[in-house]
C-alpha cells in the first residue's frame, strides 16, 4: 500500500491507494499507518480534489475508489455514493435503497466500517429525526462536513 499524509483545514488526513485505486482515507483523530509518507500520482490528486471539496470548489470526486469490505458494506457505500451533495438521507433511506427496509442498524455498521469516508459521504447520512448520529471523524468534524455543504 501507498500512503500520503497531508494537512487540512481540519488536521492531519492521510490517504492510502494500491495500484491505480484509491483504498483508504483516515480522518485526523484515526491512528495512521506506522509508514513512510509517499506521495504518489493518484495519492496527490486525492489531496487536491479533497483541498477543492474543503475550499468549496468541488462536489464531487472523480478518483478510482475500492474499498474492501463484504458484499453488503460495499452495497451500502455504493448507495452512499448516490447522495448528491447538500442532501442527507436516514439510514432507514440506505436501507430501503439497498433492498433491506429494516436493516437500518447493518447500515449503520457499514457506514461505521467506511474505508473512504467523504469521498464514500457518509457523513451526509442522519438520524431517522434529522439528529447528527456517530461518525469516525467524530461529531465536529460531521457538523462542519455538512455545514461546508450548506447543512447545519
Amino acid at each position: 500500500m501507498e500512503f500520503y499524509q497531508f494537512d487540512t483545514p481540519f488536521g492531519w488526513m492521510a490517504v492510502g491507494g494500491e495500484g491505480d485505486v484509491l483504498t483508504r482515507l483516515w480522518l485526523p483523530n484515526q491512528a495512521v499507518p506506522r509508514i513512510a509518507s509517499h506521495p504518489t500520482p493518484l495519492l496527490l490528486r486525492a489531496e487536491e480534489q479533497l483541498s477543492a471539496y474543503f475550499s468549496g470548489a468541488r462536489r464531487a470526486f472523480d478518483l478510482p475508489l475500492a474499498p474492501e469490505g463484504t458484499p453488503f458494506q460495499r452495497k451500502v457505500w455504493a448507495a452512499l455514493r448516490q447522495i448528491p451533495w447538500g442532501e442527507t438521507r436516514t439510514y432507514r433511506d440506505i436501507a430501503a435503497a439497498v433492498g433491506c427496509p429494516r436493516g437500518f442498524r447493518a447500515v449503520g455498521m457499514a457506514n461505521h466500517r467506511n474505508p473512504l469516508p467523504i469521498f464514500v459521504p457518509c457523513h451526509r447520512v442522519v438520524g431517522s429525526d434529522g439528529s447528527l448520529t456517530g461518525y469516525a471523524g467524530g461529531l465536529e468534524l460531521k457538523r462542519a462536513l455538512l455545514a461546508l455543504e450548506g447543512l447545519a
